[in-house]
């Protein structure tokens, strides 16, 4: 059973930094072709994508993080991470870290991480 765990959540003020780790339980091999992603609710709001990264390294990033977040990857342990500067209260929500694999069409998803933006 493929276990994703996320840490690095807090509280930080506005315009600080905040990097967000996630590392899967799954053999490297398939780490390194998942695609990667991060994706966040807020109270009373939908899930939605933050950003994510192919197993080439391409990325794609919500217009609202663009140029303040950034994704990276770490294959040999398993983890991906997100480098969050800049941010603002409306960035406040519980981030979820996903793996897809593409050729199982399988998705996991971890347990949620709490960032809070607050002054």
């Amino acid at each position: 059973q493929v276990q994703l765990v996320e840490s690095g959540g807090g509280l930080v003020k506005p315009g600080g930094s905040l990097t967000l780790s996630c590392t899967a339980s799954m053999s490297s091999s398939m780490f390194s072709i998942s695609t990667m992603g991060w994706y966040r609710q807020a109270p009373g709001k939908e899930r939605e994508a933050v950003a994510n990264m192919i197993s080439t390294g391409t990325t794609r990033y919500a217009d609202s993080v663009k140029g303040r977040f950034t994704i990276s990857r770490d294959n040999a342990k398993n983890t991906v991470y997100l480098q969050m500067s800049s941010l603002k209260p409306e960035d406040t929500a519980v981030y979820y870290c996903r793996a897809y694999i593409s050729y199982a069409d399988r998705t996991y998803w971890g347990q949620g991480t709490q960032v809070t933006v607050s002054s």
